[in-house]
């Protein structure tokens, strides 16, 4: 799951960010708890020393990765390769489950954990900069600053607006995602309401199809689509003072955002609260589903002409007072641990994945991402790409998700059952709202 690039708090325009974004990425506008390092997946291989080439020996950096699937995996092995081979240096890759990593990163942080680690911009990251978990990394962005917009910087900038902690690598929308070719043959129309797409949920279901593939077991897919109905029947504003704790949960402005996912519930894969992700686009890839939400790495489930069957529309609007201009598309980069053991060589590697060269080379193996930096070679992007580009162009906000808009202790141990409590009883509502509420006061006042 990209946020917003930049702080909840200093709301700002997507027209205003790409005029900030320039050429940064895309077609003329855009650019348990945790193990130590090293238990699961050494991938990089080869020697820390500089084998006579003559260059500055960084030795061997630890990297804490959630990038547990297969297709990131090897995506991020050949970036470490070219890095050892143009430094000298090796990154020792502790590869933890996705899942596990984001809810266990709190405890990881507070022990001992790996120099460089996988996150994401937006208030998360701040979270664990203002509590002293990561370390500040203003020096590397004095070198690679002039690679990135001023709103990727923003992004990568914490609370207290003058210190940088994240590195930007990839970013991706949230859409609903489909298969050309199962669309051709049921003679589907994409949708630009919300009426229009429970219709064309009804057709798929009387076809014989899942209209839309659905998973939770993991706890965060649900908040995409919380995410994305929030959005469309009460804006980017509302949005965000509920992330940020500002608005009540007992709104009737939320109240109608569940009623409207009720509504869109029994055109959603059963059995949600016991499949995970991989397994639900694994629906839409046997053309047994017809849609999925989720992020454009649902094409991380795709190979081959099935990759190249892949498309996606924007969610349609709910309300045309409010409109379909926002979207979810977090940032996905890295930050800097408390005390690395490596600190040199760590920053060596931060800089090397700032670069246009690194984001390419990931890309090549994973190209269901779009690159940061603005020195990233965009000529090659993928029809999908290149649509992902246009689609958050277009976008008036964006926001990077609820497990990275709101504190880290409300998304996991408030959100996480409690959506999953509606979607066992999607006719009480109610009292999920008062729990949550009840619950939010505690944390944020905390």
């Amino acid at each position: 799951m990209v946020n917003i690039p930049f702080m909840p708090e200093d709301p700002i325009s997507r027209r205003t960010l790409l005029k900030r974004l320039g050429g940064a990425a895309g077609v003329a506008m855009l650019p348990g708890a945790l193990a130590a390092c090293g238990s699961d997946d050494s991938s990089s291989g080869g020697s820390s020393g500089s084998g006579g080439s003559g260059k500055a020996d960084v030795g061997t950096v630890t990297f804490g990765s959630n990038a547990s699937d297969k297709v990131p995996k090897e995506a991020y092995q050949k970036v470490f390769q070219q890095f050892q081979s143009s430094s000298g240096g090796t990154v020792d890759v502790n590869t933890v489950d996705h899942n596990t990593f984001q809810e266990n990163i709190n405890s990881y942080l507070q022990g001992k954990p790996d120099d460089v680690f996988t996150w994401f911009a937006g208030y998360r990251m701040q979270f664990f900069a203002q509590r002293g978990l990561a370390t500040d990394i203003s020096d590397v962005w004095s070198d690679v600053g002039s690679n990135y917009s001023d709103a990727l910087k923003k992004a990568s900038t914490g609370s207290d607006g003058s210190k940088q902690f994240f590195i930007p690598f990839y970013y991706y929308p949230w859409a609903l995602f489909y298969r050309k070719s199962v669309f051709e043959k049921g003679g589907y129309e994409v949708p630009t309401t919300f009426d229009e797409l429970k219709t064309l949920a009804a057709k798929m279901q009387k076809d014989g199809l899942t209209p839309i593939a659905f998973a939770d077991k993991d706890g965060w897919p649900a908040m995409g689509t919380f995410d994305i109905l929030n959005l469309r029947v009460n804006g980017y504003d509302f949005h965000m003072q509920l992330m940020q704790g500002k608005a009540a949960w007992t709104d009737p402005k939320v109240a109608r955002v569940f009623d409207e996912w009720k509504g869109l519930m029994p055109y959603h894969q059963d059995g949600s609260l016991g499949r995970t992700w991989q397994e639900a686009a694994q629906g839409l890839a046997n053309k047994k589903a017809g849609m999925y939400l989720l992020g454009m790495f649902v094409g991380q489930q795709f190979t081959g002409a099935a990759h190249d069957d892949l498309d996606f529309f924007n969610f349609p609007e709910v309300d045309s007072n409010v409109g379909a201009d926002t979207l979810d598309a977090p940032i996905d980069g890295f930050m800097l641990s408390k005390s690395p053991k490596n600190e040199d060589g760590a920053k060596a590697l931060l800089k090397f994945l700032a670069s246009g060269q690194a984001q390419n080379t990931y890309l090549q193996s994973d190209p269901n991402n779009i690159a940061t930096a603005k020195d990233a070679d965009t000529s090659g992007y993928s029809a999908l790409q290149k649509k992902a580009v246009e689609l958050i162009g277009k976008a008036s906000n964006i926001t990077q998700f609820m497990d990275r808009d709101t504190r880290p202790d409300f998304a996991s141990t408030v959100m996480i059952p409690s959506l999953q409590d509606f979607i066992k009883n999607p006719n009480d509502a109610a009292s999920v709202l008062k729990k949550i509420e009840d619950q939010k006061k505690t944390i944020f006042t905390s």
